[in-house]
């Protein structure tokens, strides 16, 4: 099964922002339509040869008609903007969902702060939304959590970022980057700190982990009227597992699945990526019609096919 080039537009906001959005999926028609809002950290097109994102990439465009962007301020989306609030997280994924009108009701995937963004457009959008999937999500920001040691620890990793994350010595980003991939590989490390200072600016690096911060859902939980599923990582140091599970607890009828795992992005060789590639394809009830998914086989194909996507891209074909 072929996957599709990924296609890259852009569309401007309301407030006059610039964002950057792809889609990809695997050639079927039949196949339902994801959006998956923004999350820290990504880049449209480094995101397909990453040993951190490239099997979340391929493993949703070879099932889903994916849609995705990356956040304002951030990858391939307008930089230098004034207001990167987390106010601004649910009108840049409607905008985003309006320009690019994928087919209704879509899957909803909020991963890490894209829960927040996704449980809010579930709400005022049910319509649109056949089932919302959360993974490595919080109900509330770093800075409104009752744990002052957390807080404290936080605090002081956005002011390192705001110090040295422009630095050719990637010492102060690997102290962020070990929080998101505690069990990382060397070449994985190195590549996630690298596409930190090429993805973001030291100025803006900062400014969107304070944003982080301010996040607050826990108003919205109750109304949420769609199928949800939740998915933590047991060890995950980014985002505690007791806030995935207040998420679950807190959405009516949301069913949750904890997998073992200490990172906050989970990496190909887990067996936890494999449950949860197997919980997302049965909640949402789609396999593909030739066989099932997420064999080393597969995978190999999807991901040689991918390559020759990006490379494509990259080319300006």
């Amino acid at each position: 099964m072929a996957l599709s080039q990924q296609t890259i537009r852009f569309v401007t906001t309301q407030d006059e922002v610039r964002l950057a959005w792809a889609q990809c999926g695997p050639g079927l028609p039949t196949a339902p339509a994801m959006v998956k809002a923004a999350n820290w950290i990504t880049h449209l097109e480094y995101d397909w040869e990453s040993p951190v994102w490239r099997h979340w990439v391929r493993f949703l465009c070879e099932h889903f008609q994916l849609l995705r962007y990356d956040e304002r301020g951030c990858g391939l989306s307008q930089q230098d903007v004034q207001d990167v609030s987390s106010a601004n997280w649910l009108p840049d994924l409607e905008a985003v969902v309006d320009a690019a009108r994928p087919a209704e009701p879509f899957v909803l995937l909020g991963i890490s702060q894209g829960a927040c963004a996704s449980i809010a457009y579930a709400v005022r959008h049910p319509e649109k939304v056949s089932h919302l999937v959360l993974y490595g999500g919080y109900v509330r920001g770093w800075a409104l959590r009752e744990n002052p040691d957390h807080v404290r620890e936080y605090s002081a990793l956005v002011d390192f970022a705001e110090l040295a994350w422009g630095r050719p010595d990637p010492l102060y980003r690997r102290l962020f980057t070990k929080r998101f991939l505690p069990a990382g590989s060397e070449e994985q490390l190195q590549w996630f700190d690298e596409l930190c200072a090429r993805t973001v600016r030291p100025a803006m690096a900062g400014r969107l982990l304070r944003s982080r911060g301010q996040a607050d859902a826990a108003d919205l939980l109750g109304q949420v009227r769609v199928p949800t599923l939740v998915v933590h990582a047991r060890g995950d140091l980014v985002s505690p597992i007791s806030q995935g599970q207040q998420l679950a607890a807190g959405i009516p009828g949301a069913e949750f699945v904890q997998v073992d795992s200490p990172n906050h992005i989970l990496l190909e060789h887990e067996p936890a990526w494999q449950r949860f590639q197997d919980a997302v394809l049965d909640f949402t009830g789609w396999h593909r019609p030739d066989g099932p998914v997420a064999g080393a086989d597969t995978l190999q194909l999807a991901g040689a096919m991918a390559d020759y996507a990006f490379e494509r891209v990259a080319e300006g074909a």
